[in-house]
């Protein structure tokens, strides 16, 4: 048994009796640390809203989504952004650029030789309330002003599920939701060029649901007025085209991520209007009205060291294409400019198909290369009783593509491209490219 002074020895070592100095030198002390953390949560809490109030850095490329992560009292300001770009094409001279065997597509912007002024594009998005965000896209170039995109979509239904409605680039492919500042080239591939010009947008509705799974999947439907290439605008009820797409994707480890779909478009054409070369070299007026059906399959893969694609990265793209068109073709009467045309019209239909693939590698920080491979086949095209007066070409046109461009921030890039051109039968076209790309503002950064 321990003896009571041994107990009260080690209750007094274990438990300090403190003077009064003592207890008000602890009092101070920690006063003094409260202070100092509560001015250390202060200075964070200000840094964390200053972020919050700061327009985040994108890269040259946009992506017509807004931010998601904006601060609860900015989120309904609209974010705007002004797009500027440019180029220098050095060109030879050609009257009547065509892509050989391929009526053609509308809305094709091409490029003029020597200097011009690429559309600059306005861009503002925002949320609209708790349940509805909107974004719009107006092209300006001259005395033109284009409204590329206006839509509204769904926030808050849940499940994956959202709904798309107004003016909108078609989910369909992989390039064609992106606007030409986010091409990884200068210039539009042969595969969109004979497909839609551009890329297809229509004003109508879409619904996409992405999965609630470790893969990413997303499935999507749309129905529209129908009116852009290879569809015409209609006087009536009811859709003019529609369109399904899906896509899977997902991580291979640390360094690599992919994705792959497939897409179908249907589309309803009356009169659409296309100009060709006769037979006798005189440029005619064709009108097509019945169907038009394309099939589209894209793959993407990209490679960044740990996912860190800030000083190395690698993406390759390509996409295929099968479309089959049936109905009637009238070759508009051109005799009187020495044309071969006598106003007849006739069954017509064809099968056509092509694809493109490109790689782009950034090197360095700010500094990346690229190679684009384009291939058509014009397949079998029959135009009826107009064989005898419009030309049905075996041949398949190609082009290589090769750039170098220079990101000196994410606001802004320099591209040189040179191309070599056979889109055009027994014509081989040299094309050399200088473009500039400047974002000012605040804008999405750029999806997958």
């Amino acid at each position: 048994m321990l003896r009571p002074a041994i107990l009260a020895t080690a209750l007094a070592a274990a438990f300090p009796v403190y003077a009064d100095a003592d207890l008000d030198a602890l009092r101070a002390e920690l006063k003094e640390m409260k202070s100092t953390y509560e001015a250390r949560i202060q200075a964070l809490e200000a840094r964390l809203q200053q972020a919050d109030a700061a327009p985040a850095p994108i890269a040259a490329q946009a992506d017509a989504a807004p931010p998601q992560g904006t601060a609860a009292g900015n989120r309904f300001n609209p974010d705007i952004s002004l797009i500027l770009q440019g180029k220098y094409a050095h060109l030879d001279d050609i009257e009547h650029r065509h892509i050989s065997g391929f009526l053609p597509a509308g809305h094709d912007h091409g490029a003029p030789r020597g200097f011009s002024l690429d559309h600059t594009e306005l861009v503002m998005s925002a949320s609209i309330d708790p349940y509805f965000r909107g974004y719009m896209n107006l092209a300006l170039l001259d005395e033109e002003v284009e409204i590329e995109e206006a839509w509204f979509q769904t926030t808050a239904l849940g499940n994956g599920l959202s709904i798309r409605g107004g003016r909108f680039l078609s989910g369909l492919g992989y390039q064609n939701a992106q606007h030409p500042h986010a091409w990884d080239f200068a210039d539009n591939n042969l595969m969109y060029r004979v497909l839609f010009g551009e890329a297809y947008g229509n004003d109508g509705v879409q619904l996409k649901w992405v999965a609630p799974t470790d893969l990413y999947m997303e499935l999507g439907a749309e129905a529209g007025r129908g009116a852009n290439f290879p569809g015409t605008d209609r006087n009536r009820n009811g859709a003019g085209s529609y369109a399904l797409f899906g896509h899977l994707g997902g991580d291979v480890g640390a360094s690599h991520s992919w994705r792959a779909g497939v897409s179908y478009l249907h589309a309803k054409a009356n009169e659409r209007d296309g100009d060709v070369d006769d037979l006798n070299d005189v440029e005619a007026e064709t009108l097509f009205s019945g169907k038009s059906k394309t099939w589209m399959a894209d793959f993407v893969w990209k490679w960044a060291p740990n996912g860190n694609a800030s000083e190395r990265n690698f993406k390759f793209a390509t996409e295929y294409f099968r479309r089959s068109e049936r109905g009637s073709l009238l070759c508009v009467d051109n005799p009187a400019d020495g044309g071969a045309c006598t106003g007849s019209e006739d069954a017509t239909h064809s099968r056509q198909s092509g694809y493109y693939a490109q790689g782009v590698y950034q090197f360095m920080p700010r500094w990346r290369t690229g190679y684009r491979y384009d291939r058509l086949n014009p397949g079998s095209v029959d135009f009826g009783a107009n064989n005898a007066f419009l030309p049905v070409s075996e041949y398949k046109p190609t082009r290589h593509s090769l750039m170098l461009d220079y990101s000196p921030s994410e606001f802004s890039r320099l591209r040189l491209q040179y191309s070599q051109d056979k889109s055009m039968e027994d014509l081989s076209e040299n094309q050399w490219f200088v473009q500039y790309i400047h974002s000012l503002g605040s804008h999405g950064a750029h999806s997958f």
